[in-house]
């Protein structure tokens, strides 16, 4: 129930208050229709802002500006037993994460554009070499440190010549082989049965994708199924499948791997 103004208490026009917070009438008629504010009304209906709300309010810009939330927000500020600090710690590592994901991705356009540059006027093997090139530079920035940490160099340099040595056809069969694979996992994932029909094929796309990576030889069941356990442990390879195929899909494809390959 909408409380009425008694006409005593200091208070605040939304104009006065907006002015005050360095925020919009229109941003404080949204906090009040997300529930974050609670204005008293005239009666005339006119809305009415007291101390407590311009308080509330300076708590609400605050974590705005810190990337949380409206809901969060909401929870926080109602929630006696809330940890605020627990929540900003929680925040901050997202943000942290995103941080370096955004470097990252920095870091591969700028070697894109550098790769780009290199192939102006070189002929198309030569072009064609640049551009598998770039693409183990680019597993190499992103996943090369913990894969070799698994695997060991020798195993991680094997896989790298194996790729530096497809052919323009076989490098393009492995690039829509990936694609494949993430329209599989959604299609998977729709299914709801890890062990279904989808799932089943999923798998069997998986194991064909990293047996081009790998090779047949050195390809075994139980070294497929640490990677895929090691998904679980790395944001980089589930930002990689949810990113794909949305929240839950590397979990979802870990799932289907176990039952696949156990």
């Amino acid at each position: 129930m909408q409380e009425r103004f008694d006409g005593e208490a200091r208070g605040y026009t939304i104009g006065q208050l907006a002015k005050l917070a360095g925020v919009s009438a229109r941003t404080l008629r949204h906090y009040e229709d997300e529930g974050l504010l609670h204005p008293s009304r005239t009666d005339s209906n006119y809305r009415v802002y007291r101390e407590r709300d311009a308080r509330r309010l300076a708590h609400i810009v605050a974590m705005r500006a810190c990337g949380l939330p409206l809901p969060t927000i909401r929870r926080l500020l109602e929630d006696p037993g809330a940890d605020v600090i627990a929540s900003l710690s929680s925040h901050l590592r997202y943000l942290l994460q995103q941080e370096k994901s955004l470097e990252e991705a920095i870091a591969r356009t700028e070697r894109a554009i550098a790769a780009i540059e290199r192939m102006k006027g070189m002929d198309s093997e030569t072009a064609f070499d640049e551009l598998k090139k770039k693409g183990l530079e680019d597993f190499e920035e992103t996943y090369g440190r913990e894969a070799r940490r698994l695997y060991g160099d020798d195993v991680i340099d094997a896989a790298n010549e194996r790729m530096m040595a497809l052919s323009r056809d076989e490098w393009d069969a492995k690039e829509l082989l990936e694609d494949s694979i993430k329209v599989q996992l959604r299609l998977a994932m729709a299914s709801g049965d890890a062990g279904g029909a989808e799932a089943l094929e999923l798998a069997r796309m998986h194991e064909r994708w990293i047996r081009i990576h790998w090779g047949d030889e050195a390809y075994s069941r139980q070294a497929h199924l640490g990677l895929a356990r090691a998904y679980l442990e790395d944001e980089r390879f589930r930002a990689y499948y949810d990113g794909a195929a949305g929240p839950g899909a590397t979990d979802f494809l870990v799932d289907v791997l176990e039952a696949y390959l156990s």
